[in-house]
């Protein structure tokens, strides 16, 4: 049996570790905007689109709906959004942005700004960069989705 790579030469190590120095890098901004980096994928989902269901916002973010709702219910706690019952399917909740929730988006903004200092790569370096890791994750999507049908 071959020895496993040491941790930096294994890709899955240097993702996790490159993701949680990103969220590390953003704590003290969002920390003053009063919300954490899962509540604000949340926001962020409800940016692109809002008045999304919990599921919706679930399978945006690769999120199980359990994980979704306790976060949907802190920021309606804090006014950041509303949430909705379905009249016609009781189990669906779509969650809508409130006033400040929508206003976040501009005070969130400086994030990658502040990334791109950080890191002292250019635009264009981190968007090929992302664009490598999203097709990465794409194709192991698609693997995992063929192996349990």
């Amino acid at each position: 049996m071959p020895a496993a790579l040491p941790l930096d030469d294994q890709l899955c190590f240097s993702l996790y570790a490159t993701s949680m120095a990103i969220t590390r890098a953003y704590k003290p901004m969002l920390d003053r905007l009063g919300i954490t980096y899962p509540q604000y994928l949340v926001l962020h989902a409800l940016w692109e689109q809002d008045g999304r269901t919990v599921g919706a916002i679930a399978e945006r973010l690769s999120l199980e709906s359990s994980t979704i709702t306790p976060l949907v219910k802190r920021l309606e706690a804090a006014g950041f959004v509303t949430r909705e019952r379905n009249p016609n399917d009781e189990r669906q909740v779509r969650v809508r942005l409130s006033d400040r929730g929508a206003a976040m988006r501009e005070e969130c903004g400086c994030l990658g700004e502040h990334l791109l200092d950080r890191a002292g790569m250019g635009v264009e370096q981190l968007g090929t960069l992302n664009h490598q890791v999203q097709a990465l994750w794409k194709a192991l999507r698609a693997s995992t989705a063929h192996s349990t049908e």
